[in-house]
């Protein structure tokens, strides 16, 4: 991996892999819809403009940069994941079956289903929602005949944090509300214990794994830590000096807040993982690579809120 092509590069995990390609040396080249928000995320790196769903605007990026690998990172309105998540995956992998180009696509845990407890990457994928069958369909797309000569990694991530994730993630608005000392929610128990991950980590070690030529080929979770909401919460409140409360967001307040927000009513089918969460497990990454990057919460946490505040 000498030379990438990060797609959605101004996003919340865009903006975490490309920061960390860039410390580790390796060329970087970013791709996005607006210029100006990559040019100024990025104001040293070479950068393309064009659209993530146009093959061909893929095709033009990957040749004008030089990319071996892709970075697949472009993050979709998550009340239109039904609708556009494959067309997005097919027009990645068909621009790097057209130029012969490795692929890591960075994707989250709902293909996994309601396993309630620990998943490996050989767990049974038993899909229970309309988006974890999407998320199973991409993988199969990924892994189809059609693409077999072409390298490639599917990542998958707990529910993350960091500065770059915002509203990126579940946990992301909630930290932005106590950052600003508002009234935040908190999706599901707070007594639950969860897994987040540390955007900064996660790409750590993703950028490790994509950098093994052994690794492709392959589907490698990317773990976080297990915290339960009440010690995240404290945590997250006593960096931020804040003292505004932290409700629950319960499934019937969801019900109401989605009538106003798409996005929030999508998480509806999705509360299960609040109930039965999902743990990744760490085995594959530990016996490959050594231990977990594992920033602890409280840095991690004053890490983002101070970006937070700072905007």
């Amino acid at each position: 991996m000498n030379n990438v092509l990060v797609i959605g590069a101004t996003g919340g995990t865009g903006t975490a892999v490309t920061q960390e390609l860039i410390r580790s040396g390796v060329k970087t080249t970013v791709f996005g819809r607006s210029a100006q928000r990559l040019q100024s995320a990025f104001p040293k790196t070479p950068y393309v403009v064009g659209d993530a769903f146009q093959t061909d605007a893929l095709i033009a990026a990957i040749q004008t940069s030089g990319a071996d690998t892709i970075f697949q990172c472009a993050a979709i309105p998550y009340h239109q994941t039904v609708a556009r998540q494959l067309p997005l995956g097919r027009a990645v992998m068909d621009a790097a079956l057209a130029t012969h180009t490795r692929v890591a696509f960075i994707d989250g845990i709902y293909a996994y289903g309601d396993v309630n407890g620990q998943a490996d990457e050989a767990t049974d994928l038993r899909t229970v929602s309309r988006k974890g069958i999407v998320k199973k369909r991409l993988s199969e797309l990924l892994f189809s005949p059609r693409y077999q000569s072409i390298p490639k990694i599917l990542f998958r991530l707990p529910d993350y944090y960091g500065p770059s994730a915002r509203q990126a993630s579940y946990l992301g608005g909630t930290l932005m509300s106590i950052a600003q000392h508002q009234l935040a929610f908190y999706i599901g128990a707070k007594t639950k214990r969860r897994e987040y991950v540390y955007l900064p980590d996660a790409a750590k070690m993703m950028v490790t794994i994509a950098a093994a030529a052994t690794s492709f080929d392959q589907v490698w979770n990317v773990p976080g830590q297990v915290i339960t909401g009440q010690q995240l919460m404290k945590l997250a409140r006593c960096v931020a000096q804040s003292h505004a409360p932290v409700l629950t967001m319960t499934k019937p307040l969801i019900r109401v807040v989605g009538w106003l927000n798409p996005d929030v009513a999508e998480i509806k089918e999705m509360y299960y993982l609040t109930q039965h969460p999902i743990y990744l497990s760490h085995q594959k990454y530990r016996d490959t690579f050594g231990k977990v990057v594992a920033t602890p919460f409280k840095v991690g946490l004053r890490a983002t809120l101070t970006a937070y505040q700072k905007k």
